[in-house]
């Protein structure tokens, strides 16, 4: 991978890469952005579309936020009452001293309960990327008679002797670096893992989110000790859900080989599977409309 691959936005110095006419008309579509306490910590909440109408809540990975997900949740705010969500520590969400994957699911719970996802007779569907599928599955075993289904998009499960793939989340134990001007810091926003990214509009887009003013000038918004507090849990599996389920990921994503996808659809043998041609790991990156088109697809077999 070039040094252009791992860091993209440095050839803009700063400026908006230019953005196709489908972008800037979602991202018009803003959110309503505000907190809900849970447990103590103000958790970072963005909403679209009325409510009473079906919920839809959009879960992100390790190091993301809610941004992420404010261009593809307006083309699904017609028929649906949207959010996106911050985990703590992460976007604009407060910091804890400690971390479990049992307060993440008390968030996304929450969330959907205070942002009206379960205001209409229609159970609510629950959305997750990468890491946020890790807590999607313990919710869909703890609280799946209330969902109206779970979608995990390229969230790795692997198979019980299978050796875990690359580095453990990054838990960098020291503060940020602080960089003088907004143009640094963009220029050092790279994906995790490492990966191609042709859609540059959406790279600059999130890094942007990812960033704050801080004294002396621009630093990265999610709590750098994060990882050292983390508590898993241990007995998480695929195919306890109690709800509906289904799996998506690209079909170029390092984290998704055949030996862990097969391993996958044997734990979910009657769930629908959906493999976006063309995508590494960051599927809603790489292919944006795609993903919007599966998505909308299993929504619809669903609501049938």
């Amino acid at each position: 991978m070039t040094d252009g691959q791992r860091a993209p936005l440095t050839r803009f110095g700063g400026e908006r890469p230019p953005a196709p006419a489908w972008f800037d008309t979602a991202l018009a579509n803003t959110p309503v952005r505000r907190f809900v306490e849970v447990d103590g910590a103000q958790i970072e909440s963005l909403t679209w579309g009325e409510r009473g109408k079906p919920g839809l809540l959009f879960l992100h990975g390790n190091g993301a936020s809610a941004d992420w997900w404010t261009f593809i949740a307006p083309f699904f705010s017609n028929d649906y009452r949207v959010a996106a969500m911050s985990w703590s520590g992460m976007g604009g969400s407060a910091h804890r001293s400690h971390y479990s994957l049992h307060q993440f699911v008390a968030e996304a719970i929450t969330v959907a309960e205070q942002e009206g996802l379960f205001d209409s007779p229609a159970k609510p569907v629950f959305v997750a990327h990468s890491f946020g599928g890790a807590v999607l599955m313990a919710t869909a075993e703890r609280h799946g008679e209330r969902l109206g289904g779970a979608i995990m998009v390229d969230t790795p499960v692997l198979p019980p002797d299978m050796e875990p793939m690359g580095s453990p989340p990054n838990d960098l134990r020291r503060p940020h670096r602080v960089y003088p001007t907004l143009a640094e810091a963009l220029a050092r926003f790279r994906l995790a893992p490492e990966q191609g990214c042709e859609n540059l509009f959406i790279a600059d887009h999130i890094a942007r989110a990812s960033l704050k003013p801080v004294e002396g000038g621009w630093s990265w918004r999610f709590d750098p000790y994060l990882w050292s507090t983390f508590q898993m849990d241990p007995d998480r599996a695929l195919g306890r859900a109690a709800c509906r389920f289904a799996i998506m990921w690209g079909d170029r994503s390092a984290l998704m080989p055949r030996r862990v996808t097969d391993h996958m659809r044997s734990c979910v043998p009657d769930s629908p599977v959906i493999v976006i041609p063309e995508a590494e790991h960051h599927v809603m990156i790489d292919q944006p409309l795609a993903f919007v088109t599966g998505l909308r697809a299993l929504l619809e077999g669903w609501a049938k």
